[in-house]
């Protein structure tokens, strides 16, 4: 993930909305009495950060597909692998 997209996800400030979620009565029990041994101040901590967690990973896995896609492409049009390689290198500098 970018690292100015990255910066405005951990902004306090965003704008949040409610919303409803059932899951099975052990479960919030199990979350309950881990998410003060793992520091956070109650279980719905523990929930935004599992779900922002996942989330940040899959949003990398599937940036990581599109790079991959793009590259297997730019391979089929005759870029060099010499060329990809700086061009990768330029985007990870930014």
């Amino acid at each position: 993930m970018k690292f100015d997209k990255l910066k405005q996800r951990l902004r306090q400030d965003r704008p949040k909305i409610t919303i409803n979620l059932e899951i099975p009565e052990d479960v919030l029990k199990d979350l309950q009495e881990i998410a003060p041994k793992l520091g956070f101040s109650n279980y719905q901590a523990l929930i935004r950060a599992y779900i922002g967690q996942g989330l940040r990973v899959d949003l990398e896995k599937l940036d990581n597909d599109s790079i991959s896609s793009l590259i297997d492409s730019l391979r089929k049009h005759g870029v060099t692998d010499d060329i990809i390689a700086a061009a990768v290198a330029d985007t990870k500098q930014s």
